[in-house]
Formats: C-alpha cells, sequence, structure tokens
C-alpha cells in the first residue's frame, strides 16, 4: 500500500480482486449450508461442525501467555484479528466457513464492499443503517476515520499494528501527528460527509484496499471514550459481546451487547451466555481442558503440544476431532541484516546452508506440523512458486558448504551471535536449540534467549534498536498473511519501508530497493497474472538475499471438542477455528 506509480483501478477491476483468492461466492454468509453435525478428521476444514443456534452456556478459551493487546487498533497477532470480531466490527470482514469458503470477503459495518472512483484514488463505504454501541449510541462514520487516526498515527500509545493507512493515505498539507496530539486538525485524507459514509483518499490507486479494510483497525471508537493505552480496559462494543471484566494476564470476560441488532449483522450469531478468556495457561493444561470439554477453543490457534499430539493420533476417537491443514502460515528464522557479520551476504547464506531442516521439523512436531519449506511464500498464498536458492542433501544441512561460504565472508573459524525465541512457545524454542546445534558444527556458537509473546514485537525481536545492541542476529518468526494474496503476505516483512522503531515486522531489517519497486508495481496492477509474477519475483529476490531461512510452511494441528458447536478451520486466519459464532452445547 506504498507509493505508486502508473496503473488505473476501475470498478470492474476492483470486483475481480476477490477472485484472485479463490474465494466462493456461492456460499451463504453465516449460514448452515456447508455443516457437518457430527465430527470426523479435518471435518472443519470442509463444512461447519456442530452447526447450531442454540443459546446458553459458557464459551471458554484458553490460551498460554497473554497477546500483545485485545485493543483491535493495537495488536497484530492472527488470533486478536479473529478474535476481536465478537465485539468489535470492521468495515470488512471473511464470512465464517470452511475452507476456501472462509476466504470470501464480504461487509461488515459497510453495507456493501467498497466502492472506488474510476482513478482508484478514492474508495467510498456507506454504513448500514442503525448500528449501535454497547451504550445504545449511534456509530457513525467519524468513528470509524478516528479508529484509524488512533491505530496509525500514534506510535506512542498504539505501537502494535501495521500502518498501512499512514503509508497509503494522501498527506495532510502539514505533517499529522495523531489524535492524542493534535485536537484540533484531523486527517484530511479520509472524509466523512455524513455519519454513514466515510471517504478514504489514497495516494495511489491499491487493488486490495477491500481487504486492507477487513483489519480491527477500522472498528469503530467513540473518541469521548478513548483512554488511550488504557482502553484495552474496555473497548466499547460494536459487536455481538462487550466487555463485562478485564484483568490484565489473567482473565478477559464477555457479555451479549444488547444493543446489537442481528438486522444489521447477517453473519454474526449470539448463541452464548458467557465468553471467559484465561490467560497464561500452561500449555498441558490448555490442552486437558480441550480434551475434557471444559474449554472449547485455544486462543492462539497454534494447535496442542506435542505430548498431547502423541497422545491424539494414538488414538482413533480424538483424531476424528482433530483439523490439520495449511493456513498461509511460514516459520523462519529472520537473519539481522543491521548486526555484524550478518551484515554479509555469505555470512547470511553460511546460516542458509547449516540448518538442519529435518530437525527443526522434529521439534516443531513432525510433518504434521508443517512440510519443509524452502521459500517465503507459502503454497497457499498466490505468487507462490517451488524452488530452492540453498538445497542441501534430504534438507538435512550441508557442512562443507557452510563452511565454504564462512570462508568468503571472512570467518572461517566461525562467529557467536544470539538467537532470540517466544518463551510460551514450547515448539519455537525447541526449534531455536535445534539451529543452535547446526551451527555449532560449522563454528557459529549462538547464545538462545526467549522473551514473553506479549512483548516480544513491542519490546524485544520488534525493535531494531534492540536487536541490534543485544547482538541480535538471528530472531525465530511465524508469519501469516494480512489477508490472503502475495501482497497481504510480503509487504509488511520484506519492505524496507515498513521498519518501525517499535512493532515492526520486517525482522531482518531488509530494505531492497528492487524489491521495494516490485511491491509498488504490485500494489497497482489490476491484472492478476501480472501481480502474481511480481510476487514470485520478490520471493526470489529476497531469498537472493538470504535474509530468511524458510523452515517449515506450518500446518495446524487443532483438537476441537465435541461441546463446541459452529466450528469452521478457516484460512482467512491461518487455519484457526472462526470464533466469530462458536457456541456450547454443554
Amino acid at each position: 500500500m506504498r507509493r505508486s506509480r502508473t496503473a488505473m483501478l476501475t470498478a470492474a477491476a476492483a470486483a475481480a480482486v476477490l477472485v484472485v483468492t479463490g474465494c466462493s461466492s456461492g456460499s451463504k454468509s453465516g449460514s448452515d449450508s456447508s455443516s457437518s453435525s457430527g465430527a470426523g478428521v479435518d471435518a472443519a476444514t470442509k463444512g461447519i461442525v456442530n452447526a447450531s443456534d442454540k443459546k446458553g452456556g459458557t464459551v471458554t478459551y484458553e490460551m498460554r501467555g497473554t497477546p500483545d493487546s485485545f485493543d483491535p487498533g493495537n495488536t497484530y497477532y492472527a488470533y486478536i484479528y479473529n478474535f476481536s470480531r465478537l465485539y468489535g466490527r470492521p468495515l470488512t470482514t471473511f464470512q465464517p466457513a470452511a475452507g476456501a469458503d472462509g476466504n470470501k470477503l464480504v461487509p461488515d459495518l459497510a453495507e456493501s464492499l467498497g466502492k472506488p472512483s474510476a482513478d482508484g484514488l478514492t474508495w467510498t463505504y456507506k454504513l448500514r443503517a442503525g448500528l449501535k454501541y454497547e451504550d445504545g449510541t449511534p456509530i457513525t462514520s467519524k468513528d470509524v476515520k478516528y479508529a484509524v487516526e488512533r491505530s496509525n498515527f500514534a506510535p506512542e500509545v498504539n505501537s502494535n499494528g501495521p500502518v498501512y493507512f499512514k503509508d497509503l493515505l494522501v498527506d495532510n498539507p502539514t505533517p499529522y501527528e495523531g489524535p492524542y496530539k493534535d485536537k484540533t486538525g484531523g486527517l484530511n485524507s479520509i472524509e466523512t460527509p455524513d455519519d454513514t459514509t466515510v471517504v478514504f483518499h489514497l495516494k495511489h490507486p491499491f487493488a486490495d484496499f477491500d481487504y486492507l479494510v477487513s483489519a480491527p483497525q477500522t472498528v469503530p471508537v467513540p473518541q469521548a471514550k478513548d483512554t488511550g493505552a488504557d482502553y484495552v480496559k474496555h473497548v466499547v462494543s460494536s459487536g455481538t459481546y462487550k466487555f463485562e471484566s478485564y484483568e490484565d494476564g489473567k482473565q478477559l470476560t464477555l457479555v451479549p451487547n444488547t444493543n446489537w441488532d442481528p438486522k444489521s449483522d447477517p453473519i454474526r450469531k449470539q448463541v452464548a451466555d458467557k465468553i471467559v478468556v484465561k490467560m497464561n495457561i500452561d500449555q498441558a493444561t490448555v490442552d486437558q481442558d480441550l480434551l475434557a470439554g471444559n474449554a472449547q477453543v485455544d486462543l492462539a490457534g497454534l494447535g496442542v503440544d506435542p505430548q498431547t499430539q502423541a497422545k491424539i493420533l494414538r488414538d482413533q476417537k480424538l483424531k476424528s476431532q482433530t483439523d490439520n491443514t495449511y493456513g498461509g502460515r511460514l516459520v523462519y528464522t529472520a537473519i539481522n541484516t543491521k548486526v555484524a557479520p550478518f551484515d554479509n551476504l555469505d555470512c547470511r547464506k553460511a546460516v542458509q546452508y547449516a540448518i538442519d531442516k529435518v530437525s527443526v521439523q522434529t521439534a516443531l512436531g513432525g510433518p504434521i506440523r508443517g512440510s519443509i519449506a524452502s521459500t517465503v511464500l507459502p503454497p497457499d498464498i498466490p505468487g507462490h512458486q517451488d524452488f530452492d536458492l540453498y538445497a542441501t542433501k534430504d534438507n538435512k544441512g550441508d557442512e562443507a558448504k557452510a563452511k565454504d561460504a564462512l570462508k568468503a565472508c571472512g570467518k572461517p573459524d566461525g562467529f557467536s551471535t544470539t538467537i532470540i525465541a517466544r518463551s510460551e512457545r514450547a515448539p519455537e524454542v525447541a526449534a531455536a536449540t535445534s539451529i543452535q546445534a547446526a551451527l555449532k558444527k560449522v563454528g557459529i556458537t549462538v547464545d538462545i534467549q526467549q522473551y514473553p509473546q506479549g512483548k516480544y514485537f513491542t519490546d524485544y525481536a520488534g525493535v531494531p534498536k534492540f536487536t541490534d545492541d543485544k547482538n541480535v542476529g538471528l530472531i525465530m518468526m511465524q508469519w501469516g498473511a494480512d489477508w490472503p494474496t502475495g501482497y497481504g503476505f510480503l509487504q509488511q516483512i520484506v519492505d524496507g519501508r515498513a521498519i518501525k522503531d517499535s512493532g515492526n515486522s520486517n525482522l531482518a531489517q531488509l530494505n531492497d530497493p528492487d524489491i521495494n519497486k516490485l511491491l509498488d508495481d504490485a500494489a497497482v496492477n489490476t491484472d492478476q497474472a501480472a501481480r502474481e509474477k511480481d510476487y514470485a519475483a520478490i520471493d526470489k529476490k529476497t531469498m537472493e538475499d538470504a535474509v530468511y531461512v524458510p523452515l517449515t510452511y506450518f500446518k495446524v494441528f487443532l483438537y476441537r471438542p465435541s461441546s463446541a458447536t459452529n466450528v469452521a478451520s478457516t484460512p482467512a486466519f491461518s487455519g484457526q477455528y472462526d470464533y466469530l459464532n462458536i457456541g456450547t452445547d454443554k
């Protein structure tokens, strides 16, 4: 969504964007048209399991660790993008459905998808009639504008999320400093001609704009009730549920929003009497509670731990309640180009050749948790092409090639560096340990450090000054598409202009002008084949720069308790279950 050049986006071409991802236009939004009444291996990847309108009960989510934030404008984890739709409605979203149908973009707060101008520089959305917050006050277009302003132009308060809008919207005549500093000016490039119309003015055409506004950053926020960093304690609800209580790091409790009107919301149900999120629960306990039916969902959506996985695979009944699928995600190691000697291409190539990917795959849970990767783009993202620039025999590493690369970069005896991983993610730490062992064989000594996932991007991995100052050369990472296109996957992790002081996702600090230009070209190109060719070229160029070591194309292995209703695995949220309508018959 960055600076562009030439192409125009017509209304017809904009509509064609939806076809690019293989979305099905034949599904009924929020319906049980593809429901499955019982269970079966991978049943939720093919249809809605235990479809039900039955009301009552408490749906319990549990998770190890904590998220970055429950504030829709200050998050960048896919599972919160997914979960926040329970209490916040973005302009568009993905319909609750399984498989390819889950990739279908549908209007949410807006009454239809966006209407672009003939030159593609203006996108207009009309809000549905009768929208209200939890307190009964009307939701207006000004609240959508304010939500974008606070989430993209106030990094001192909300630093977690991406800044696509900031980069794409036309600049103010004088720099806009965000709503907390600029109380009077506002952002000129978002207009609200009336209470139900919001108009975005872009620097250049952007074919994926309807996907962009599906981000929770367009969830409306009433400015008078925005408490800044404390807003997370009580997000004002526009969805089916509202905050009853919130204890940071412990528990969030949601109850039905009595001012939610199903007439204005064709995709949501309001089936549970209460939704409880329990945080900082040991993963073994989360798994045990899922197996016992005492919890319905593992919020983080990463799957059960290795010990539970082994138990499930030995029991056919338990296995019949599992779903295993790709989710548009890549597990990889980022190589920090700003830390010596990784500012040298050959030193980065040494790491590429040295790592035993089979050992890493085993540490992550084996083939059921992901296939060996050699590219940045996963196979289920448009533009993916198979290639392997650093192939080794049986994917087990090549010490000779690694040592040759070390000689070429002037480090024949190796060197020392640091690798970091998220402490709550045992498989991620195990993968880092495997990498440590492989690099030791070629003379690279690696110190492993662990940091909490809730602060991983705000304080550690996502802070270039921290990684540079602390000699962090290697960073464990898992990435899923912001939306299911090549641009939605690649831009935040390969565009040098996306690097932020905090909340950064371009962990390699890659800034290749050729890649940046290819991104710009793809952003405005209305031809699907041409866009995908650009995405493939970006992938190839990124691997030539050797800044990311693809480890596995991640596959979820989720357990679905029989007590959960309306369960569907959605590719739109990395293969997680769609959290929008999950209920319980318990």
